[in-house]
């Protein structure tokens, strides 16, 4: 059968099984996503955006900060 049979006879289902059908071809698509046992770390995230911190002193812009509290 091909994708086209597939769809002309997907097209002719009531609309309830069609949302039923698109959840679980969705459903099929999303596992292998979803179950990667690739695990992240937060280190990866190390040095991210750090130019746009290029040029400012840390301290200067935490006193900034804290005057702000002040007012």
């Amino acid at each position: 059968m091909s994708l086209q049979e597939v769809f002309e006879q997907a097209q002719s289902l009531p609309l309830d099984e069609q949302t039923k059908l698109i959840k679980m071809l969705v459903d099929v698509i999303a596992k292998p996503i979803t179950n990667s046992n690739k695990h992240r770390s937060l280190l990866e995230l190390e040095g991210l955006g750090a130019e746009i911190w290029q040029g400012i002193d840390a301290q200067e812009y935490v006193n900034q900060l804290r005057d702000e509290w002040d007012s």
